[in-house]
């Protein structure tokens, strides 16, 4: 009894002392996790690993912030390239395709014709080609694209799209450029592409000038929590985003798109190989306007593979008698000219080789001065021989040939190349064979024979401008690169120039232009066959040009031209008539401006006109030398499209609206933005189709409008 008594006190006590220790043992975790909490909490590491970077690194935020791609302009602020989004197409078939709260996000079956229907006519697409499309065979296909039609299209198709209000279309936005006048000036500003998303110059100005123009992308970094909303204990990080610098051009877009309408114009009629021009202000070296043929159209890329070349500087020939106007200026300089020596033409016999004149018999006895007039090789090689090889090399080089003009934003320049081991190669150069030249540098050192003796080299770039700060960061200044001549020398080329127009045996009579006085000189240069081992023969196998120098009694411009084998020489008949319908018109529309002030923007500030009655509108107006246009049966004027003490350039559009019915005019040959302009000011709606100036409306001219109302434009 007394033994089971003390084996249950025994009992009893190892049970108590079993539970003190359970005791101390859960007091002991809890202490242990309380400070564990406790230094987690306050510490933020554990297992040594920093949990507030895990959470910051699991919530983070980070953005980038795109920089925009710089805005090439024109010499007067009008955008020849900037940033733009195109979208592409795509329809979802898959029928799990969902909205998040339950509804199809796909193309229904009884929704295909009608979505064919809308897709073919804003694509300008095949309706049967898209209706195919959209019935795959593959019944498991999640989505179709619609091919290089659905790609790179405009806002304002998409927007045309998504107002059909069709379920399981959808668009893919995407950076892209703008050019929106399309072929104009293609090969000096080239085109910017996206790759991975990014935009690329990969040609022209856009490639030169691409880290100028890309700007650098910035950087908006925080930390949320799961809701999105920020960390209190962290702070906001963000990298500035730097757009991309703003380039101004020397080009004048009224004259740059002539230009290119007279080449377009010339290529059609004529068919030649190629054509080149460039019209410079010699005072400046500025390059007012410049393109070639073959080109492309820049927003469209119609024609880009194969016009790759930038046949101005990259692009070297023989310039042909356009080089007498530099043999000249040479012998007189040195004076071996004497303006009453006279020579035999016809043949000119060097070392047993002989030179001849484009009229193999001549025109018997002739005066060195009378020589230039006609054009005779006999003529220039003889004065070539009395200079002397070395001392004609030189002044080749003082005008700048054999190297490259090295003008910022030109790109890629040949160097051209000279054969001048034997006498009669250096004859040969004489009147431009042997020798091969690229357009800048003919166009370089015709700023010598215009500026008296003062060359200057050709420029393309006015300024580049940093939009985040305002600051200009690049100015082009004027760069004199040599005096290869005379004063008196160039005067004396310049009244030669001129006898080629107004001599009645001048080679360049087709070139007169009533009521200015003009120089010129002609060339027709053979070109080498493939062989190497001669010339092609036959009266269209040569490189047709013309340079020409306006006004003579104070050189300003520089207008040069070549066309390398015309397949005919059209209703002209001949190659001088040919060249003059590109020329005339272009020097005549340049001048034109030039005497009615399109540079000095200080007499065509405009006044305020609203309120006027239209009459006396137009009559303020007139002071401006713009083309007003009146839209509306009013009696007074509502709106002006130019605000008060803004300038316009003679021949630019001032759109005044009146304050009664609306009408529109006649759009034919407008610009894009011209047009959105007269847009906004009726409250209509514009669809643009194409790239270019104006080719048709869908509204007539003087009809009246209504607001909302739809206009279509077809631009080309």
């Amino acid at each position: 009894m007394n033994n089971n008594k003390r084996e249950i006190e025994e009992n009893t006590k190892d049970s108590k002392n079993v539970g003190k220790l359970f005791f101390f043992i859960v007091i002991g975790f809890f202490v242990l996790v309380i400070l564990r909490f406790f230094y987690v909490s306050n510490f933020h590491h554990a297992n040594g690993v920093n949990l507030r970077q895990k959470v910051e690194q699991l919530y983070a935020k980070r953005t980038e912030v795109k920089a925009k791609r710089g805005t090439i302009y024109d010499a007067n602020k009008q955008v020849i390239a900037e940033d733009t989004t195109t979208y592409s197409v795509y329809v979802v078939l898959s029928k799990q395709a969902r909205t998040y709260d339950g509804k199809p996000a796909y193309l229904k079956d009884s929704d295909k014709d009608k979505a064919a229907k809308v897709l073919s006519e804003n694509l300008g697409a095949s309706y049967s080609q898209i209706r195919k499309t959209l019935s795959p065979k593959d019944p498991n296909i999640y989505q179709v694209e619609l091919g290089s039609e659905g790609k790179n299209i405009s806002l304002e198709t998409k927007k045309r799209i998504e107002a059909a209000n069709i379920s399981g279309i959808e668009f893919t936005p995407s950076q892209a450029r703008l050019y929106p006048n399309g072929t104009f000036a293609s090969h000096l500003i080239g085109i910017a592409e996206s790759e991975n998303n990014k935009l690329v110059g990969i040609m022209g100005l856009e490639k030169q000038y691409n880290k100028d123009l890309s700007g650098k992308n910035g950087v908006k970094s925080e930390q949320t929590d799961g809701q999105g909303t920020k960390l209190p204990w962290t702070s906001s990080v963000a990298k500035k985003v730097k757009n991309g610098d703003n380039i101004y051009t020397t080009l004048d877009s009224h004259l740059q798109n002539y230009l290119e309408n007279l080449l377009t114009k010339a290529q059609e009629t004529y068919k030649p190989k190629s054509i080149n021009a460039v019209l410079m202000n010699a005072k400046t070296g500025e390059i007012i306007a410049a393109s070639q043929r073959p080109t492309f159209n820049a927003q469209t890329k119609v024609g880009i593979n194969s016009a790759w070349t930038n046949n101005l500087t990259e692009s070297t020939y023989e310039p042909g008698s356009c080089m007498k106007i530099f043999l000249m200026a040479a012998a007189i300089n040195s004076g071996i000219y004497n303006p009453n020596a006279t020579f035999e033409s016809g043949k000119y016999n060097i070392d047993g080789a002989y030179v001849y004149d484009w009229k193999r018999s001549g025109w018997g006895t002739l005066t060195y001065r009378q020589a230039f007039i006609r054009s005779s090789n006999v003529g220039m090689a003889h004065l070539e021989q009395q200079m002397g090889a070395k001392r004609w090399l030189r002044y080749l080089k003082s005008f700048g040939f054999l190297k490259a003009v090295n003008s910022p934003g030109l790109g890629n320049e040949a160097k051209g190349y000279i054969g001048y081991e034997y006498p009669i190669d250096q004859a040969n150069t004489a009147y431009g064979q042997s020798i091969d030249v690229t357009v800048m540098q003919m166009m370089q050192g015709l700023t010598a024979i215009a500026n008296n003796g003062t060359m200057v080299q050709p420029r393309f770039i006015k300024k580049i401008v940093d939009p985040n700060s305002g600051k200009t960061v690049y100015k082009s200044k004027k760069k004199v690169v040599g005096h290869p001549i005379t004063a008196s020398t160039a005067k004396q080329v310049r009244s030669m120039m001129q006898d080629v127009i107004t001599d009645k045996d001048g080679t360049g009579q087709a070139y007169k232009i009533d009521g200015y006085d003009i120089g010129v000189k002609t060339g027709t240069a053979q070109i080498a066959n493939s062989t190497g081992s001669g010339y092609l023969t036959g009266e269209k196998n040569y490189i047709f040009s013309v340079a020409g120098i306006a006004p003579l009694n104070d050189p300003k411009y520089v207008l040069y031209i070549t066309m390398q084998q015309p397949e005919t020489f059209g209703s002209e008949g001949s190659a001088t008539k040919m060249l003059a319908t590109i020329f005339n018109p272009m020097m005549k529309q340049t001048l034109q401006d030039d005497t009615t002030g399109e540079n000095d923007s200080s007499t065509n500030k405009v006044p305020n006109v609203e309120g006027l009655s239209v009459e006396t509108a137009q009559k303020e107006l007139q002071k401006t030398n713009a083309d007003v246009i009146v839209c509306g049966n009013g009696v007074k004027i509502d709106k002006q499209s130019v605000a008060e003490g803004q300038t316009v350039l003679s021949g630019s559009k001032i759109i005044l609206v009146t304050n009664g019915t609306k009408t529109i005019p006649d759009l034919t040959g407008w610009s894009r933005n011209d047009v959105k302009t007269l847009a906004d000011m009726l409250g209509i709606k514009v669809h643009f189709d194409g790239s270019g100036f104006v080719k048709s409306q869908s509204i007539s001219a003087n009809t009246v409008v209504k607001k909302d109302q739809q206009l279509n434009i077809a631009l080309q």
